[in-house]
Order: C-alpha cells, then structure tokens, then sequence
C-alpha cells in the first residue's frame, strides 16, 4: 500500500536560514542508508518537508530499519500520495485508505488537516468536519474522540495531498557530519559503545582508539571491540579504528609506578596517545564512557587527574547515567550481548587490588616522573606500529 514516506525531523527547523544546511545532510545520509536497502528510491524536499518515495518494489521493513538509523529524524510516516483532484476525489481516496488499511476494526478517531496549498477551496477545519462525517457513515464501526484519540488521520494539503495516520519513531539528535569529529576511547565494555553512539546522535562522525595487551588480552577481546565498532557504524557511518598495542607501557608503568596509582596512570597515557592520533586525523575532541562513581577510575577527582593530560575538550555523554540507563541504549543499539562477552580488555587486565580513589594530581605526576623519557619512546613506537581498521 505504501510507496513513499513523510520524514518528520525535529531541531533542524529551529536553524533559521542555516536550515538547508541541516536538511542537506540529512538527506545525504538518507541517501546513504537506504542504499543498502532492495529498492530504488527518491528523496526529495518541499516546504519544510522531506519524502523518500520508492520507485516500484522495495523492502519496506528493511527501508524502515534503516531510516531509523539516521540520526536527526524524529518520525517516518508511511504515506498515500495523491493528487489533487478537489475534494469529492479526496473523499474517495481516505475512504480507500481507512479501508485498506484498518477494515472493520472499532477504533475512534481524529483528523487533523493541515493546508499548506492555500487554493484548496475549504478550511482545514472544514476538511476535518467535512470528512469526518464521511467517515462516520462509511464507518459505522468508528466513532470520534477528539481529546484521545486511538487513531489520529492525518491530511496534508500541499502540492500534492498526504495521507498517513502512523509516525514510527526515529532516533532524533543532529545529520551526521554537522558537528566535526571526535575520537573515542573504545573499550570491550558495555558504555564505551553507548558513549560513540550518543555523540553521534549530536552530528559527529566518530573514530575510535582501542589499546590491546597481547598476550594478556586475546585476538578475541580485539575482534569483540571490532564487532562493536561495526555496530555503532550501523548508525554513525564510517569509523576508522586504531588499535594501538598497549602492554609494553602497561608493563613498565607497572614496575615503576605505586600500584594504587595504576589505573590512572595507565588511564592518563591512554588519553595523552588518544589525543594524539585525534590531532593528527581532524578530530577536535575526545569521547569517553566514564559515569560518575561507576569505578575507582571514574571519581570526580579520579576524572580531574585524567583530565590533566588534555589539551582537547573531552566529551563524557553518560556521566550522570546509572548503569541500568546505559544498559537500556547498549540494548536498543544492539551492543550489549556483544559486550558482556567474557573477553577481558587491557582495562581490566591490570587493576590494583585497592586503587586510589583521590588521586592528588601533583603526586600523580611526580609518580610518572620515574618513567623517565624511556616511555616517551614507547608511545612513540605503539603510535607508529598501530593497526587502522576501516569499519563501514
């Protein structure tokens, strides 16, 4: 029955005259997806609207899956498309959608006409009584609720005539592409997925940075963190990972550095060699999955001591999240089944048995001040010998 779509977005029409700029690459992402769905399909935009119209047979569960994935849009409504032919045509046309498409279910209903073609002859109040009454007589098992309604029967008048009376829900948040790029910190866990997905939803195209401990982290744990990343691309496009070989600066940080102080140490290199590939790919910001108080490592002051390294803003989406909250995305976004997978990353290889929970950020630089400039060396090598991987 359905041949198009209406795709309703939300901030985007807040942008005043940078507008176009925001639909542009919406749909271009649009584009993107759907090229991946069976079909051959038209997007196109009209007043403050965009359609996706199919040109002949297409998946329509699979077009819809993937247009969910598109952050920006907040409702994909599968629409008729009519001319118009004045209203007795249009009578005949909602009649045939109500017929078609809810039979004789006992629903009540509303209709809400919206004329955007000013010439239609009638009131979009008039519409509304007018068809309403047809419905009431071609429809004896439908009645009208116009504070709460089951069915809500939406007209739209413009150059053409829409009909559609179901908004499925996309993702919301910004087009991809219109706010830079960041680099995550990507781990195996379960937030770190969550954390690139949720800048994202902002506009961001994301890369990634993971830190591999052979032998004491496994090919596994590598490709686990390989398989989330295909999963946050699904909705961000395109990620570059880097995987960056983490044991020898976690071995000699652990010969000479105060074990309490371990995690943060290690935390902090990690985020000084994430910088530096972000610098030297366009990325302007870091991301992390830290939450407040999850682990000794993710205290405020823990996070100030983390933060001492940086020069980039470093973007923590879930700090107020509790774990059940994060858990919730991890599921919607399809990463959590693959995150609770029992392959063990660097980050959870090397923990003391007591961490600090207070780190002062002055003993925390002097204990790196026995790693000498030997470990400066190290970076070096881990950076030129990382692996890049391009996820699609």
């Amino acid at each position: 029955m359905f041949q198009a779509f209406l795709i309703k977005y939300g901030e985007i029409g807040v942008k005043g005259k940078n507008r176009y700029v925001f639909e542009d690459a919406l749909v271009a992402r649009m584009k993107q997806v759907l090229s991946d769905v069976e079909g051959t399909f038209r997007i196109t935009k009209e007043q403050g609207r965009i359609y996706v119209e199919a040109d002949g047979s297409f998946d329509y569960e699979e077009a819809v899956a993937a247009l969910q994935r598109v952050f920006g849009i907040v409702g994909i409504c599968p629409v008729v498309l009519v001319e118009d032919r004045g209203f007795e045509a249009l009578s005949g046309d909602v009649t045939d959608y109500m017929r078609r498409l809810y039979g004789e279910e006992k629903k009540t209903f509303k209709i809400h006409t919206r004329r955007a073609n000013k010439n239609f002859p009638m009131t979009s109040m008039e519409v509304n009584a007018e068809l309403g009454g047809r419905l009431l007589e071609a429809f004896p098992n439908l009645s009208v609720d116009v504070h709460d309604p089951e069915l809500m029967l939406h007209i739209e008048l413009r150059s053409q005539i829409c009909i559609y009376s179901e908004v499925i829900p996309g993702p919301g948040g910004m087009p991809l592409g219109t706010n830079g790029r960041s680099m995550l910190l990507l781990s195996g866990g379960i937030d770190s997925p969550v954390a690139g997905y949720m800048v994202a939803r902002r506009g961001v195209y994301i890369d990634a940075v993971y830190f591999h401990a052979p032998p004491y982290t496994s090919e596994r744990a590598k490709q686990k963190v390989v398989d989330l990343a295909a999963k946050v691309a699904r909705y961000t496009g395109r990620i570059r990972l880097h995987v960056i070989n983490f044991t020898d600066i976690q071995m000699y940080i652990y010969d000479q550095c105060p074990h309490d102080e371990l995690t943060i140490i290690m935390r902090r290199y990690m985020m000084r060699i994430a910088q530096q590939i972000a610098e030297e790919t366009g990325c302007l910001a870091l991301v992390t999955g830290e939450s407040i108080g999850q682990v000794a490592s993710q205290t405020v002051p823990s996070l100030a001591a983390t933060n001492d390294v940086c020069t980039l803003p470093v973007f923590r989406p879930l700090i107020a999240f509790d774990k059940e909250d994060i858990v919730a995305v991890a599921k919607k976004i399809d990463t959590y089944e693959i995150s609770i997978l029992p392959y063990e990353d660097c980050c959870t290889t090397f923990v003391a048995k007591h961490p600090v929970t207070k780190p002062q950020v002055e003993r925390i630089r002097r204990s790196e001040q026995a790693l000498s400039e030997k470990i400066e060396e190290m970076v070096k090598e881990a950076l030129g010998g990382r692996e890049v991987i391009d996820i699609t």
